[in-house]
């Protein structure tokens, strides 16, 4: 008996595999999104998720039985190319639902344990290939209710969580200023109401996700901010009169908790921001000053972003950019920046020294990020401890007579000794790969790790001392020790030498 619900046959229970089985209630958890399922060392897609990969993808579309006389659409990516291949979906602007396999399946009685662990969107990307460096990645939510409108956003690479209130006018320009990838709004929401907080900029505008009205509705979306800061109240966030504000950060906590649960560690704090604090920018005048795109075709590499970047880590280019395209009105904190400017303007020496170790720091608000979230490379790791090293160098170029003018910058620089020195005891200086892929961890660190190296150094040893003396005994040349996960370790003989053996 089969049950047709349009995009997929679901058949008895009975009737299918349990792999099958496992599938369909994940994927029934899942039905905006391309799940990606872990067999093995490939990543698989099914039914009309397949059709849609394959054409996405240019990957071989293929069948697969799962069941008593049904036959699955399949296509699949090699796990170790999951970056590349998510790219080329997020950029087509799919959302797509990483599952994992949770337990080893050459331990695992059964079927093998998985589960999603990560749903990826246009907002919520991770992946440094995926980012432009100088910019940064915007996930918005907007509520609009008659004459004013609530917007948060926030850039989960980087920590930055931002709420406002605000006259619903001037949405548009905040959203084109803003540039979002990904726009999260009620769901329900008339497209010819809405369609005046889209982007306007010729662009396509973002990714719109709805959300059911609870996740936008004021004691949900305070409960929600509540619950994630371990708070009693938002006064002290300066949002706690601000309704729409607290509906639209409300939302994003909602959203984050089911699709990227680890990256909310990385929201430890939110601003509240007046638009009128900051000089308003509409669409067409940022495009005459050519702040982000210049010349006749609107390039990149001919604005005035382009021209004066001189920074030299990603967070300072990303910085420049917000300052850029959202110019203070406040004199004093303006004098500030310009104090800071003069202090390096006016020596030489010491601001090329400066530049020197700014160029040894990474991405560190990425990098932090990506560490929280358990996906983080040896190598990253590395460049923190590297970064961490340069930037413990800087107070020392400051004078205390004369650094007044950023001695709020001074303040805020911490070596983090203990950290480096984790890094350093830990890690390898020249990891192989990730972990269980090469020379990650260093000989010393785990004395049970290093136990277990020893023992499998002896047994690679002795499994080659066996098939050179195994060889010589037979005078077999092309005998060979083998193994896999069935039989074992094996010896394995050619047909023209089976009279050979013993």
């Amino acid at each position: 008996m089969a049950v047709n619900t349009g995009a997929t046959v679901f058949q008895t229970r009975d009737a299918l595999t349990p792999v099958r089985r496992q599938y369909l209630r994940i994927k029934q958890r899942y039905p905006d999104a391309i799940v990606l399922f872990r067999l093995g060392d490939f990543y698989e897609t099914f039914d009309e998720d397949a059709h849609l990969a394959s054409r996405e993808l240019e990957i071989v579309l293929t069948s697969k039985v799962m069941g008593k006389n049904l036959k699955v659409p399949l296509a699949g990516i090699p796990a170790h190319s999951l970056e590349s291949y998510l790219a080329r979906l997020i950029k087509k602007g799919h959302k797509v639902a990483i599952c994992e396999q949770l337990t080893d399946p050459a331990t695992s009685k059964g079927l093998v344990e998985r589960d999603v662990v990560r749903v990826v969107t246009p907002g919520t990307v991770l992946e440094p290939s995926l980012l432009d460096q100088k910019a940064n990645n915007y996930l918005v939510a907007v509520v609009v209710e008659g004459e004013e409108a609530g917007l948060s956003y926030v850039d989960i690479t980087t920590g930055e969580f931002s709420t406002t209130q605000l006259p619903s006018g001037e949405l548009a320009l905040e959203l084109n200023r803003l540039s979002p990838a990904e726009l999260l709004a009620p769901e329900g929401q008339d497209a010819g109401e809405y369609g005046r907080v889209l982007l306007s900029n010729g662009a396509g505008g973002p990714i719109t996700t709805p959300l059911p009205s609870s996740a936008f509705e004021h004691e949900n979306a305070r409960q929600s901010l509540l619950d994630h800061f371990g708070v009693v109240t938002l006064e002290p966030f300066g949002c706690a009169n601000l309704p729409l504000a607290i509906k639209a950060a409300g939302a994003i906590v909602e959203y984050l908790t089911r699709t990227q649960r680890g990256s909310l560690r990385e929201l430890d704090s939110l601003n509240t921001y007046s638009t009128g604090s900051f000089m308003t920018l509409d669409y067409q005048t940022r495009r005459n000053l050519e702040l982000f795109q210049g010349g006749r075709w609107g390039s990149a590499g001919l604005s005035l972003f382009s021209t004066i970047d001189l920074t030299r880590t990603p967070m300072g280019g990303r910085l420049l950019r917000r300052w850029l395209g959202q110019p203070l009105l406040d004199i004093g904190e303006l004098t500030g920046r310009q104090d800071a400017v003069g202090f390096f303007h006016s020596n030489l020496m010491r601001r090329e020294n400066t530049l020197a170790l700014l160029s040894r720091i990474t991405d560190l608000e990425r990098v932090l990020n990506r560490i929280r979230t358990g996906v983080a490379s040896p190598r990253e790791l590395l460049g923190l401890k590297a970064s961490l090293e340069a930037a413990a160098g800087l107070p020392d170029l400051f004078d205390e007579d004369d650094a007044q003018a950023i001695s709020w910058l001074r303040n805020k620089i911490h070596p983090c000794d203990d950290v480096v020195s984790l890094i350093e005891a830990a890690l390898s200086p020249d990891p192989a790969g990730g972990p269980g892929e090469g020379n990650v961890i260093r000989e010393g660190f785990s004395p049970e790790l290093d136990e277990l190296r020893l023992a499998s150094g002896n047994a690679r040893r002795y499994i080659a001392s066996l098939e050179r003396k195994e060889r010589e005994s037979t005078d077999i040349r092309t005998l060979k020790v083998g193994y896999n996960k069935v039989f074992g370790y094996y010896i394995e003989v050619s047909n023209p030498n089976l009279p050979q053996v013993p």
